[in-house]
């Protein structure tokens, strides 16, 4: 992965190119790459932390401004969200950040990314650290604030060749990946609908490989409402949402193995009530995952399913909140011809590019259902998402701005055409 074999393999294709050039700057930069990102990992920006992820908006916006076109700011409506009390409420969230350049250019690219991180602002886990010369530790240093400085640092190299003309693209920037993209999930489908190929930021595994083919994921809340009792004078009239809720636990655990490659995890149980008590209430969340939509599909039956049958008991209601979130990401024979085409534009820089299925979800997942082909794992190395051990690997922030220079630089010379992967 060293710089200095990229170096050569680009330099005996076109001697004295720009491209070089750029690449060479790219690479000078990396310290303050890496800094930027210290920067934006000590700006708190949780998903539901609205003071939080307006100032993180605020710097974003800063640094997307330097790009051609204007930066929008879009306000998102409101997402629904089940209470520990089984009510459900509406929850207000960020604004997505939007740059269009050269929207009537005949190859039109998205590219996006999430400013939000999984750390509330109560959380320790708060600022970044340089555990060595090499890796740094920080909430959102590879999940996704990394990832976001190398997308913009790539494009403003792009801007400097004369070959960028030749197509458009619009940054999308949300503030809710993490919690599934509620607000956020209409914008990616109509970005998606119009766009010949998506890039996307999220890390890249620490020794290089790409997220190839998505699993989908479905979150659910099941709200159980019982009947409330005196355990010693009324015992037999209660009816304990809680024990309906153990028995919805075991049924919906009891799915996992039964359909290959599904899986369904119970995430919590919310409820209950003192023990002299007949608790009424309690919600179950939990989150299934499948490679396919048929899997999905089967999966949100057989929820439903148990959710009827607690229905049907005596005293006990129960309703099942949620949806699909992220359709499946399968590897398509679309998707594999992008992948080859980064890989080659790898080659160049002296890298070995692989791709793993994962049963992770991002905004890829989101892109691919609306017909538009991408790689999603495009930002820095790093690994322990959503830990306080969470780490970006800093001679990664060079090395993968200069992947998608030259993969941005190939589309503008038309070494590949992106409208040939939508048919």
């Amino acid at each position: 992965m060293a710089l200095t074999g990229s170096m050569t393999h680009i330099q005996s294709h076109d001697a004295q190119s720009p491209l070089l050039d750029a690449l060479a700057a790219l690479k000078a930069q990396e310290p303050i790459l890496v800094r930027r990102t210290e920067e934006w990992s000590s700006i708190n920006s949780g998903s539901l932390e609205l003071p939080g992820l307006a100032r993180m908006a605020d710097v974003a916006a800063d640094a997307l401004s330097t790009l051609p076109g204007a930066v929008e700011r879009i306000t998102l409506g409101e997402s629904e969200r089940v209470r520990a009390d089984g009510v459900i409420e509406r929850r207000a969230h960020g604004c997505a950040l939007q740059v269009q350049v050269r929207p009537a250019a005949p190859i039109q690219i998205a590219l996006t990314g999430h400013y939000d991180t999984v750390f509330a602002a109560a959380h320790p886990f708060q600022a970044p650290t340089r555990l060595d010369a090499r890796v740094l530790n920080g909430p959102g240093v590879a999940d996704m604030k990394g990832g976001l400085v190398i997308m913009i640092a790539a494009l403003a190299a792009f801007e400097g060749l004369h070959a960028a003309g030749a197509i458009g693209y619009t940054i999308l920037l949300s503030p809710d990946e993490e919690i599934g993209s509620p607000a956020s999930a209409p914008l990616l489908a109509s970005l998606g609908a119009r766009a010949h190929v998506g890039m996307t930021y999220e890390p890249a595994m620490p020794d290089g490989a790409l997220a190839g083919a998505r699993k989908g994921s479905g979150n659910y809340s099941l709200i159980i409402k019982g009947r409330a009792a005196h355990v010693g004078r009324a015992f037999a009239d209660g009816r304990s949402a809680v024990v309906a809720a153990a028995q919805a636990v075991l049924r919906l655990n009891d799915l996992n193995g039964v359909r290959d490659g599904v899986t369904v995890n119970v995430g919590a149980v919310d409820g209950g009530a003192p023990v002299n008590m007949v608790p009424d209430g309690a919600v179950v969340r939990f989150n299934i995952r499948s490679p396919d939509g048929e899997g999905q599909a089967w999966g949100e039956d057989q929820a439903r399913a148990i959710a009827a049958a607690l229905d049907a008991q005596d005293g006990i209601s129960a309703h099942l909140h949620g949806a699909i979130t992220r359709p499946p990401k399968p590897m398509t024979g679309a998707q594999a011809t992008l992948f080859g085409w980064l890989r080659e534009s790898g080659a160049l820089l002296g890298l070995d590019l692989e791709w793993r299925a994962s049963g992770g979800v991002c905004e890829g997942n989101n892109l691919f259902a609306a017909g538009c082909p991408n790689i999603d794992t495009l930002g820095v190395r790093g690994a322990n998402l959503h830990s306080d051990q969470e780490y970006a690997l800093m001679d990664s922030f060079a090395e993968r701005a200069q992947l998608s220079l030259v993969l941005l630089h190939a589309f503008a010379c038309g070494q590949y055409d992106p409208r040939s992967l939508r048919g």
